[in-house]
């Protein structure tokens, strides 16, 4: 008989009936546990495949790591419906398998919450799964924006109430629908707006302190750089086609006034630099009026 073979047998006579391994020995069947993936908490106390006793595992990862429990081959391969066979005993026990959270698709924005007033918009998604057995946790169920509609529910323009520049990220830009925030702008018109340079003066210190996800873009405006501010049409007074603030007919020495949309309390002052077809600042200092 060959050396493998023979160690073959040796491994076969210490698993059976009559085996050499302490009476404490534990592992998969007895913890009734067999769990996808890697997952720490998903183990035992006993003897390892690699003969050593201590903690052993009962995750799929334990096959690369080497240290799954003695029965591990046996107990979970063998896992079907959530029922995990012990070889040794001949009996079943349910399976603890580790499940993740799963949520479902975010809802659409909200409104603003006030017309003519910077506020937050909000959208959910709720949990389709809670996550159960140490499975992965849930994520955020809920995000909140920044927001600034010119219209009162009368319908009547409020835009000019405005006199600093309200501000959000570009990135915002992606979520606006021309029709959806004015019904008063007409769809055939080619207004594409315009980009307004600013050189940042001075800012509150509410704005390098701010660290929630939503709002983080106000962490990047630093005092003496030069920002882009874009005008779109969502924000455009429909009778002079402008932004509010974008400091029109002011000289490059008038101090303007600025605020962060989602922040009241993150402001500061700008100087205007020139106005442009379109802006060319990095992404971090790239805004938009709202």
């Amino acid at each position: 008989m060959s050396a493998r073979g023979l160690a073959s047998v040796l491994w076969m006579v210490l698993l059976g009936p009559g085996r050499l391994w302490p009476s404490a020995d534990a592992g998969c069947a007895d913890e009734g546990r067999c769990c996808p993936g890697r997952e720490p908490t998903c183990a035992s106390t006993g003897w390892r495949l690699d003969r050593a006793y201590g903690t052993c595992f009962c995750d799929e990862a334990c096959k690369l790591t080497g240290d799954c429990c003695y029965d591990y081959p046996q107990a979970c391969p063998g896992t079907v419906g959530g029922c995990a066979w012990d070889m040794m005993t001949g009996s079943s026990k349910v399976a603890k398998l580790a499940l993740p959270c799963i949520v479902g698709e975010w809802s659409h924005w909200s409104g603003c919450a006030e017309q003519c007033k910077p506020n937050l918009r909000m959208r959910r998604r709720y949990v389709k799964q809670e996550p159960k057995n140490g499975g992965e946790p849930c994520p955020p169920l809920e995000e909140k924006s920044g927001c600034l509609e010119y219209l009162t529910y009368q319908g009547q323009h409020c835009g000019h109430e405005h006199v600093p520049a309200f501000i959000t990220t570009s990135q915002y830009s992606k979520e606006r629908k021309r029709r959806a925030v004015s019904p008063l702008w007409s769809s055939d018109t080619e207004e594409t707006g315009y980009c307004v340079e600013f050189k940042t003066e001075s800012l509150s210190h509410h704005c390098t302190m701010e660290n929630r996800p939503y709002a983080r873009w106000m962490q990047y405006i630093r005092e003496g750089y030069t920002v882009c501010v874009a005008c779109q049409p969502p924000a455009m007074n429909t009778g002079n086609h402008r932004c509010s603030g974008d400091g029109l007919g002011a000289d490059g020495n008038k101090v303007l006034r600025w605020q962060a949309v989602g922040n009241h309390r993150c402001q500061g002052t700008w100087k205007k630099v020139r106005q442009v077809e379109q802006c060319s600042c990095p992404v971090v200092h790239s805004f938009i009026f709202t």
